[in-house]
């Protein structure tokens, strides 16, 4: 089956680096913030797991490739957001690199929403965007998916 976009390119990152054990949370001066990376963007029940020990803000620093993040990159960040009401911001790594692989970049914010925030599609430079945990913490009040989901 052919991948729309697919150039070949192939890194298992699993032949050289074990998966974490933990779940990991912060608590910074913008709130309690989720650990996470690039990959762990494929595995939901990382994140449902995160949200329940309080996650706020969800931290997914990046390298994608470059088909994969131009066909999956902002829906599943905007996906992660939706189903956790949570905030995320992403990171992301973009341009040539000297092995001669190419990385997406788009650095985002999203918020509990889903709503995209800020961006920065290629190149150096940040983004920066107002989190709003009070309406975050409205939001799931009043939207109970949270305290039905099942662990």
């Amino acid at each position: 089956m052919s991948v729309p976009g697919a150039s070949g390119e192939n890194y298992r990152e699993s032949a050289n680096i074990a998966p974490g054990k933990d779940v990991i949370i912060v608590d910074t001066v913008v709130g309690r913030l989720g650990l996470s990376v690039c990959y762990d963007l494929r595995f939901p029940e990382l994140y449902r797991r995160l949200s329940a020990q309080g996650a706020q803000i969800l931290s997914v620093p990046s390298a994608f490739t470059v088909p994969t993040g131009r066909a999956h990159w902002e829906t599943l960040l905007r996906a992660r957001a939706i189903e956790n009401l949570c905030h995320v911001v992403a990171p992301a790594q973009s341009g040539f690199h000297a092995s001669g692989r190419e990385t997406y970049g788009d650095s985002m914010i999203v918020d509990h929403w889903g709503r995209v925030l800020q961006r920065r599609p290629r190149g150096s430079g940040c983004v920066i965007a107002e989190l709003d945990l009070e309406a975050q913490a409205k939001a799931r009040a009043s939207f109970p998916s949270l305290e039905h989901r099942v662990l």
